[in-house]
């Protein structure tokens, strides 16, 4: 078992133990999903560790996104019980990049591919290359994504 997958199994141990609903709730999905992706495919497989963050990003966005949902339509404690599982998530994710800092990496970037010979929009492709590997983990795809063009377009 992965340290990051035995992590989250020992925080539902506790969580269990402590009585903590939302937290011991939170983690069962969490766990369901990881075990539910490593069943996916043809054979049973273990996730590493970098497949396990992923699979917990995707659940933090699933909850975000469904807090967003209930809040427009007009559940409020609904909302904030996703936010609240979100924020328990977010625990075991690594630090999300700053806008500054996401800005400062996507222009270095941009200037790496303008070096390189790629110009104006159609160096989107190009940009990402560069860019994705090093925010790994620490900004959603749309976030940088969003960050390109407007350095490309500007």
């Amino acid at each position: 078992m992965t340290t990051l997958k035995a992590k989250l199994q020992e925080d539902l141990t506790a969580a269990i133990k402590g009585r903590d609903e939302l937290r011991s709730s939170t983690l069962r999905m969490t766990i369901a999903a990881v075990n539910k992706e490593e069943v996916a495919g043809k054979t049973k497989r273990e996730l590493s560790d970098d497949e396990v963050q992923k699979v917990i990003a995707k659940e933090a966005k699933k909850r975000r996104e469904a807090a967003d949902a209930f809040a427009q339509g007009g559940r409020p404690e609904s909302a904030e019980r996703e936010l609240a599982e979100g924020e328990v998530l977010d625990a075991y994710l690594p630090k999300q990049l700053s806008d500054e800092e996401l800005d400062g990496i996507v222009a270095a970037a941009v200037e790496e591919a303008k070096a390189a010979g790629a110009e104006g929009p159609r160096a989107m492709g190009a940009v990402m290359k560069i860019v994705n590997p090093k925010v790994a983990g620490q900004a959603e795809g749309g976030r940088v994504a969003a960050a390109v063009k407007k350095l490309l377009a500007g």
